[in-house]
């Protein structure tokens, strides 16, 4: 009649044990904070001229970059501090996705300026050597050319194009050459794409979301090309610097697209439930298993002495044993009987 107890006791702790792992885990996950916080793409309403490209689509789970940026829009204007939301298509250029993050995660890009503009073209940054050095525009000889050293194979995915406000890894002449630096089509830049260039192309794996009208304004500031910051379209510009400052104050990940709402209104009410039930069944159960344990080993123990005592001590074990086993077995002493 101990036996049954004891293994109760031993059955009970081990069913805890799964309980305990899986929370164990939970406690250890390393994916960063921002990732679970959901964001509603239907809040993002300053977005890029529209088109029929899967890139207008926001898709459930991509990362969302926030780019806070000051610039002065002209000469004599007063500067200007926005803020630009960009999705990026995990689902379709992960390898280049994932450079970016890492990049914006370390901080690279944070009091970096734009050191290449050209309007009606792309507005392009990532240069960590491209930052003021005394008074704008005193900068690192390198800016322009510089990166991280880290190079990036060229990802192309036939969902992907050069849409208005679409995010592009900058490059060498050499395909696989993109580092860290980047740009914005201020429009549709087609001609970018690799169907239509010998060259294999640029790779773009993100869009502007809301705040396009800060990369409007910045693509018309005064620049080495065109120094008046007039709307002038002018095809023939390289440099394109621009001389009044325009900066990256910072770039932080601040959450996943969430159009299904899934993060934002979860619906696992159930198992946020079971979740407490766990915990309570490890905080009550444990030690709920272990006293029966203790209660079964008791009882093995007082009848092995039990054997073993004289008649004076017997009786007090036994009476021993019975309370522990009235505790632990509420049917035990009736089989005794």
């Amino acid at each position: 009649m101990l036996r049954p107890a004891f293994a109760l006791g031993v059955l009970l702790l081990l069913a805890m044990l799964p309980l305990a792992s899986s929370v164990q885990i939970d406690a250890q996950n390393d994916e960063p904070v921002w990732r679970s916080v959901g964001l509603d793409p239907d809040s993002w309403t300053d977005r890029p001229e529209a088109e029929e490209s899967p890139m207008m689509v926001s898709y459930q789970g991509n990362a969302v970059i926030e780019m806070n940026v000051s610039y002065q829009p002209g000469w004599g204007e007063e500067r200007v501090e926005g803020s630009v939301v960009i999705e990026l298509f995990e689902n379709w250029a992960p390898i280049t996705t994932n450079n970016m993050i890492d990049h914006v995660e370390s901080g690279l890009y944070d009091g970096v300026f734009f050191h290449r503009v050209i309007n009606d073209f792309v507005t392009q940054a990532g240069d960590p050597t491209c930052k003021t050095v005394g008074i704008y525009p005193a900068a690192s000889p390198s800016c322009g050319s510089g990166g991280t050293g880290e190079t990036i194979p060229l990802e192309h995915n036939d969902n992907l194009s050069h849409v208005d406000g679409a995010l592009g890894m900058a490059r060498s002449a050499e395909p696989d050459s993109a580092d860290s630096q980047w740009y914005i089509a201020e429009t549709e830049a087609h001609n970018l794409d690799p169907e239509n260039r010998d060259d294999e192309g640029y790779a773009t794996f993100g869009i502007v979301r809301d705040g396009m009208q800060h990369i409007r304004a910045i693509a018309e500031v005064p620049t080495t090309d065109e120094p008046t910051g007039t709307d002038v379209d002018n095809p023939f510009a390289s440099a394109g610097r621009p001389l009044l400052e325009v900066s990256i104050v910072s770039m932080k990940m601040i959450g996943v697209a969430d159009p299904d709402g899934t993060i934002r209104n979860p619906v696992d009410d159930v198992e946020e439930g079971s979740s407490f039930l766990q915990n309570a069944a490890i905080i009550i159960g444990v030690p709920f298993a272990v006293v029966l344990l203790g209660g079964g080993f008791a009882m093995f123990v007082h009848s092995r002495v039990d054997e073993d005592s004289e008649n004076g001590e017997t009786t007090v074990l036994e009476a021993e044993t019975l309370v522990v086993a009235e505790l632990v077995e509420p049917g035990y002493l009736r089989d005794e009987d």
